[in-house]
């Protein structure tokens, strides 16, 4: 049972010498030092915790599952480590997710991050009135953060409200606009909404935000070419091109053909196809 709220000294001592690898990315490092200190301090929380959140940086998502149960295991009281822990197994649809995540918002009301992540998994799970609830909860305390309107308009969206949706990226777009994710799923909330003018900008800017995502090429390059714009759907098809991996080759071919048929064949792929299944596949991504 863990009963202190915090890690002890000596493990808080290991935790900055972590958070300095993590900034730099060093996540093997990271790893390192963390499986050194569960040595000294076998069974830590906060140990295992990033240990798990570690591993999974690095692909290893069995071993960090693992920790985090054990995490779970020493039934921790405190509403960050249970909100993280909860939040992180929630990716993996683990059935301990939603207790440790409803636990935490309990523990801790005034917590934003244990009620945006609670209403995250809430929302995902067909929640979407208690998520709301959550959600909103969090925007009052954090009103800032751009995280919470991105959970807001995805639990907006998987309710069918478009246009609340629309307006809760845009509104996570102001307070970090360097991020691609919130412009495209608003792209994607404008071409439910049947608008392609308004759905046009943040697609091709989300995609060039996050040129490691094919699908966002893709998408941006219909819209460009729906709206008229061969010549630049062209290039955002090369950048889709230059990232292709196998097993991705049909998926561009599909999307090439439809731009050479013309604008009304690019928007009908958008409209109907392949913006409709990517706008469902992203909003049920686990944060």
């Amino acid at each position: 049972m863990t009963d202190a709220l915090g890690p002890s000294p000596a493990v808080d001592a290991l935790l900055r010498t972590v958070l300095a690898a993590v900034q730099g990315e060093e996540w093997e490092e990271a790893v390192r030092v963390l499986e050194e200190g569960l040595e000294s301090e076998p069974g830590d929380p906060y140990l295992l915790c990033w240990l798990g959140l570690a591993e999974r940086e690095l692909g290893l998502e069995a071993a960090a599952t693992e920790h985090f149960r054990m995490v779970l295991d020493t039934s921790p009281q405190d509403p960050v480590l249970l909100a993280t822990t909860g939040n992180a197994l929630a990716a993996t649809d683990d059935p301990a997710a939603g207790l440790a995540l409803r636990t935490a918002a309990l523990l801790a009301p005034e917590l934003a991050q244990a009620r945006w992540m609670y209403g995250a998994f809430l929302a995902r799970e067909g929640m979407v009135s208690d998520a709301l609830e959550e959600l909103e909860a969090a925007a009052r305390l954090e009103p800032d953060d751009p995280v919470i309107y991105l959970e807001i308009g995805v639990a907006r969206a998987l309710a069918g409200e478009m246009e609340l949706a629309a307006n809760a990226f845009g509104r996570a777009i102001e307070l970090d606009p360097e991020d691609g994710w919130p412009l495209l799923l608003l792209g994607l909330a404008r071409v439910e909404l049947g608008d392609l003018e308004e759905a046009l900008g943040p697609l091709d800017e989300g995609a060039r935000l996050r040129p490691e995502d094919l699908e966002a090429q893709l998408l941006a390059a219909l819209a460009l070419a729906a709206a008229g714009w061969e010549e630049r759907a062209m290039e955002m098809l090369e950048r889709a091109r230059v990232g292709t991996e196998p097993g991705d080759e049909d998926r561009l071919a599909e999307v090439d053909e439809r731009i050479e048929d013309g604008p009304e064949a690019a928007l009908a792929c958008l409209a109907e196809s392949l913006g409709p299944s990517s706008f469902r596949e992203r909003l049920l991504q686990r944060p």
